[in-house]
């Protein structure tokens, strides 16, 4: 039996790609990187070299259900797990762990967003290998810890011992969540500080015991019924008790507090595609420097600068350096790219002016 799993969390709004990633139909459901394949569809295959496609999970919101179905037709209902409250990653780790440790004692279990780019899928699939050896055999809480190019403000950090333990794990001495910016400089500086991809592996019964020690109140209210899970009753267990789990990350319930948390130091062409720059970085360029999404567009004098057009439209820009330009129909979107961290807050404002239809 194959007691590797997966889960990929599809649950998130993806606010700072606003205005492509909307509350009705956010990124993970988008071919953002323009290749006819939605980013939870990439995800999903990119993991059947892990697993059998009966051992991959998703877990969503509730609302996204139809659209997990309508990207990812070959899975049962069984395999999607449906929150009715977003409480961040901590109370959603911990509903597939307790679902998947009741399905197999010995699942050992991949966590991952569904909206990343991974570049180099065999170095990506040797590292996950690498750590599902190392939990199966260990009670070990294992991170993927991404080589920093720069000194980003935007990811965590992990603070990880020089000297491996066993091949190339290495035990973290500490997180460290989005540092200003000369904290970020010194941590590139000194080598031994990795991104957090958000990645996790580790045994379902390993993730479990962590949750009872350093995130009793989870564990609790998700432990109440553990006979439900699989079964008809889960989901209207679930619908009950899930929004009164607390909200928050796994990072702050459980890779801060417990000590049996490790790394594998890892470089395969990664990005969680967080942001609209992010894309622009990770997408192939003209001679101009320019990322251009679209079937009609005449681009004249513009450079570095990222152009995102709907299908049923002629654009034509000049005049443009460093921005980004995203036309959804309804929506257009003109703004610098270096500002591009206002966007979250964009959406917000133009919430407030116009209505939940526009977001």
């Amino acid at each position: 039996m194959n007691h590797n799993y997966v889960a990929i969390m599809a649950g998130g709004v993806g606010s700072r790609f606003w205005p492509a990633s909307r509350e009705e139909r956010p990124k993970q459901f988008l071919d953002i990187m323009g290749t006819g394949k939605s980013l939870i569809r990439l995800t999903y295959e990119r993991f059947l070299a892990i697993c059998p496609p009966e051992n991959i999970f998703i877990v969503t919101n509730a609302r996204y259900r139809a659209q997990v179905k309508e990207h990812l037709p070959e899975l049962t209902d069984n395999q999607i797990l449906c929150e009715p409250s977003r409480n961040n990653t901590a109370p959603c780790i911990a509903y597939t762990a307790f679902k998947l440790q009741a399905l197999d004692p010995a699942a050992n279990l991949i966590v991952a967003p569904s909206d990343h780019i991974i570049l180099q899928e065999s170095r990506f699939i040797a590292a996950l290998q690498k750590a599902l050896a190392f939990t199966q055999t260990n009670d070990a809480l294992v991170t993927l810890g991404i080589q920093p190019s720069r000194p980003d403000t935007g990811y965590g950090y992990i603070h990880y011992q020089a000297e491996a333990i066993e091949g190339e794990v290495h035990r973290v001495n500490r997180f460290t969540e989005k540092p200003p910016l000369e904290q970020a400089q010194a941590f590139l500086a000194s080598g031994d500080y990795l991104w957090n991809a958000g990645i996790f592996i580790w045994r379902t019964a390993v993730a479990l015991e962590a949750f009872r020690q350093h995130a009793p109140d989870i564990h609790r209210i998700l432990g109440a019924k553990p006979d439900c899970y699989n079964t008809p009753s889960q989901q209207e267990f679930i619908d009950q008790y899930y929004p009164t789990t607390p909200k928050i990350s796994v990072d702050f319930a459980l890779m801060e507090k417990a000590d049996n948390i490790y790394t594998i130091p890892s470089s395969f062409g990664w990005s969680d595609l967080g942001t609209w720059a992010s894309l622009h970085a990770e997408s192939p360029k003209n001679e101009e420097g320019n990322v251009i999404q679209a079937k009609q567009a005449l681009i004249e004098d513009t450079h570095n600068s990222l152009i995102r057009i709907s299908s049923d439209k002629l654009a034509v820009i000049g005049g443009l350096d460093d921005f980004i330009v995203v036309d959804e129909g309804d929506v257009l979107l003109i703004y610098p790219k270096n500002r591009e961290q206002e966007i979250k807050q964009l959406r917000a404002k133009v919430q407030s002016l116009y209505g939940k239809n526009m977001i």
